[in-house]
């Protein structure tokens, strides 16, 4: 690409508010696959005197007509992405109608046709490829939409409320939704299709009645009821824990498969891709039931957090999506346990966000700069941002959160604001100053925390040193306000009373300073601190901490959390010790630790299960400036290997004394994860008992215990892993999302064939390269999960990847920009590595049609 041909940059400090409003817009669609003709009338007024023209945003439309107050008009510029028109008056009425070839969009951005139905997507600039608007999350508008279509489309549907339907005379059929709420061009939604139904009710806490309906395609009503009890749960959850209820006449989840994103919160009719809504006990695991309900409530909460309030301008992404992912994680802890959720969370921080903070692509909550906004649905606007919302909570408390949510709403509901808007209202409300912590917001990076701990045996105190540093790689940020919880232990596992000056302290210490020093008084023995309790802030914890101390705090600390970080922390201290020194056995201590576990089963199985896990791959990483691969994934295989066959006859017997009922209740839940963790160990020893636990696992008609078995086998290179993957694809050929499981089991086999295998696999008949579902459950599980054959010395997983996302740029930029992800940190890797992966961003660089989207995260990758 020329530099004269660079795409340009957007920048938050260049906002400017628009020069027009449109106050409604009545859309009407005669869908046909290659000429969907769309009539476009806005009622529009001129905000300001500066006589500026309309410029519209339009991406590959075809421009029919444009009348103005209903005299055709021609004083307009056609560009390749907008709609210019000049010398209008202060109010009038726009129409516009052009055509879109919905057959041939394969990114699955504006209005596309796949998998026989008409489907929409414009969440964050998709209605630009719908027609001609100011395609701005600040101009809200309220929307009246007709949709016309063959009568084999039998259901037509649209945001809001229906309020006509009809047969034209062609023999076509229309029905006509009406939205009472402004809103933005990003919701916007229309889906056209034939369709299963599953409806039910809703009594809202008022006493008003929704009707919900979850529409799928033929076949797949069978797998609908968890996701409509998923609704129903979060509808109840918001009224109880938000006092917040939905405000329309009927609440609408289409399901369909060709799906970029896990959902989209539309008003009034969210689409899900399939995956985040079928479910059975058969066709899936328990992992998808509570990733399904996850996401069906985030997507129902964002009605408030999103829609009822909006974002200003899409710099302004995470106050809609880091307050929803708080809120969804809220209702998870809420509704099962408070301790897996929170690690399910901590481990995507640790491991993506930090590695996301410490690379090229680093950048705020709320980022300062963009090329393709795409780009910017991150896990740190995402998860960073839930973080940040989570210690405001922890820093108001709950009823003083609360009462800043209500004041939040009862300001700017209708409106598209800020994030300074929202801390405005959280401090106006508490009374508390939140100025610093609003730093949060714009520096980018993981803060550092160094703590020095020391006890005075004389004076009975033990004192905490806490200082803050800067990321390395923004060592201009400024001191931010931190929340930093702690317990301390007394040596019989009791929690030791927090006096500072003779007054009882909270256990969350708020560090606004470079350095704190606290002294605690009246500590009889020299404790052990549980620092960071909870993750209470997004920060490394830099602290020295013996294998006692931490297996003390395994066994008493009162956080579930902190007893399974301190045995991620005993995991990672062994696994590091064992690379530097070449020698990879486990400590005597955490082998009699771990067999405790096992053979007593005290307490949350599934957190027994956590605990018997080693950390991630990418979680050993990250504690390296130049990653050891080959030592790193040498060192894992042999701790496991020695806690398999060092604990053998323990996992045998733990296996053997579970049972569930089959059910999809918290206790049988846990019972799976804990014989799925034992089975993973056991896969890898010769043990007889095995290959009967194995043929017992695959028979089950529960697909937990089938892919915890395939699993297994394909991670242990188990002699029965291919025989056992070739039945299961004769089995599920027929359901694509099942066949997805399949599709990451193979990509995941450390096998010397691996890549060959996969590239085979491009012609099975389930593989579409189309289908975002289907390229990431292949090449995206391999560039992710196997660490073995992507990160091969001879550069050939690197190439794979590299030619998809050269495919991918041509079919769905969108896609191939998310799975770029993996070349990102190519600077932290030894030199030949290094030097192969920059070849696969310099192939990419060198495209003459390369995307926006790949674009910014190439340059940033190869010049940051």
């Amino acid at each position: 690409m020329s530099a004269t041909s660079k795409p340009q940059a957007q920048y938050l400090k260049d906002y400017q508010a628009p020069h027009f409003s449109i106050q409604h817009i009545d859309l009407r669609f005669e869908l046909a696959p290659l000429k969907t003709v769309v009539h476009s009338t806005m009622t529009i007024n001129r905000v300001d005197e500066t006589g500026a023209d309309l410029v519209l945003d339009g991406v590959d439309l075809t421009l029919i007509s444009l009348h103005v107050d209903e005299q055709e008009y021609s004083d307009y510029t056609l560009e390749d992405e907008a709609l210019i028109i000049h010398n209008l008056p202060a109010n009038f009425i726009l129409k516009i109608v052009n055509h879109i070839d919905p057959q041939t969009n394969t990114s699955l951005e504006g209005l596309y046709l796949s998998g026989g139905a008409y489907c929409t997507q414009c969440e964050a600039e998709g209605f630009r490829k719908i027609t001609y608007y100011l395609d701005r999350p600040d101009v809200l508008a309220s929307f009246d939409v007709t949709i016309i279509a063959e009568q084999k489309y039998t259901h037509l549907l649209s945001n809001g409320n229906q309020i006509d339907a009809g047969t034209l005379d062609d023999g076509r059929h229309f029905v006509k939704w009406q939205d009472p709420f402004k809103k933005p061009s990003y919701l916007f939604a229309l889906v056209a299709g034939d369709f299963d139904v599953l409806r039910d009710q809703y009594t809202t806490k008022s006493g008003r009645n929704v009707e919900l309906a979850l529409f799928v395609d033929k076949g797949n009503l069978p797998k609908t009821p968890h996701a409509m009890t998923s609704l129903k749960k979060s509808m109840q959850w918001d009224e109880e824990r938000f006092n917040l209820e939905y405000d329309l006449d009927i609440y609408m989840i289409v399901a369909v498969d060709f799906f970029n994103m896990g959902a989209m919160e539309n008003k009034g009719l969210n689409i899900f891709n399939s995956k985040c809504v079928l479910a059975n006990q058969e066709t899936a695991t328990d992992k998808d039931y509570h990733t399904i309900e996850s996401i069906v409530g985030h997507e129902y909460f964002h009605n408030w957090t999103g829609n009822r309030v909006t974002c200003r301008d899409w710099f302004q992404l995470s106050l809609k999506e880091g307050l929803t992912v708080f809120r969804d994680q809220e209702f998870s802890s809420d509704l099962g346990s408070r301790a897996l959720n929170r690690i399910d969370a901590v481990k995507v921080m640790r491991t993506h966000q930090f590695s996301e903070d410490a690379g090229p692509m680093a950048h705020p909550i709320r980022p300062e700069k963009v090329i393709e906004m795409n780009n910017f649905y991150t896990v740190t606007v995402y998860d960073k941002g839930a973080e940040v919302i989570r210690m405001m909570h922890t820093i108001l408390g709950e009823e003083k959160f609360q009462q800043g949510m209500a004041l939040y709403f009862q300001r700017h509901d209708g409106q598209a604001v800020t994030c300074d808007d929202f801390v405005a209202a959280m401090s106006d409300a508490s009374e508390i100053d939140l100025q610093q912590f609003k730093r949060w917001y714009n520096q980018a990076g993981t803060p550092r925390l160094k703590v020095d701990q020391y006890f005075d045996h004389v004076n009975q105190t033990f004192t905490l040193t806490i200082e803050q540093f800067a990321p390395d790689n923004q060592p201009n940020n400024a001191l931010l306000h931190i929340p930093f919880a702690i317990e301390l232990l007394d040596p019989a596992g009791q929690s030791v009373p927090l006096t500072i000056n003779n007054q009882m302290q909270d256990s969350v210490l708020n560090i606004t300073e470079k350095q704190h020093t606290f002294v605690f008084e009246n500590v009889i023995e020299p404790p052990v601190a549980v620092l960071l309790e909870d993750f209470s802030a997004p920060c490394i914890v830099n602290q020295t901490s013996s294998t006692a101390d931490l297996l003390h705090i395994m066994r008493f600390a009162r956080s579930d959390f902190s007893r399974w970080d301190a045995q991620q922390r005993l995991f990672t201290n062994e696994i590091k010790a064992a690379i530097s020194s070449g020698n990879a056995c486990l400590s005597p201590d955490i082998i009699s630790a771990l067999n405790v576990l096992i053979t007593e089963r005290a307490g949350d199985l599934a957190l027994i299960a956590e605990l018997l896990k080693l950390p991630s791959y990418d979680t050993i990483a990250a504690e390296y400036a130049v990653i050891p691969v080959d030592d790193i994934v040498s060192v894992m295989n042999a701790f496991e290997l020695h806690i398999a066959t060092d604990l053998s006859d323990s996992l045998i017997a733990c296996y053997k004394a579970l049972h569930d009922d089959g059910t999809t209740s918290a206790e049988a839940v846990a019972v799976r994860a804990l014989k799925q963790v034992c089975l993973h160990y056991l896969a890898k020893t010769e043990q007889q008992d095995v290959n009967n636990f194995i043929d017992e696992a695959v028979a089950s008609s529960n697909m937990t215990n089938v892919l915890a078995a395939l699993s297994a086998v394909v991670k242990a290179n188990h002699p029965r892993c291919d025989n056992l993957l070739n039945e299961f694809d004769a089995k599920w050929r027929h359901d694509v999302l099942v066949m997805d499981k399949w599709f990451a089991l193979q990509a995941m086999k450390e096998s010397a064939t691996c890549i060959e295998d996969i590239k085979q696999l491009y012609d099975h008949p389930s593989f579409d390269f189309g289908n975002p579902n289907r390229v990431r459950a292949l090449v995206g599980s391999f560039s992710h999960f196997n660490t073995t054959q992507f990160h091969r010395a001879d550069g050939k997983g690197y190439q794979l990847l590299g030619d998809l996302l050269i495919k991918l740029n041509d079919i769905n930029p969108q896609n191939a920009s998310r799975m770029l992800t993996p070349f990102m940190a190519w600077k932290r890797y030894d030199h030949d590595r290094s030097q192969a992966i920059k070849a696969q961003l310099q192939r990419l660089a060198s495209l003459e049609n390369l995307s926006d989207d790949l674009f910014e995260k190439v340059e940033k990758a190869l010049v940051g």
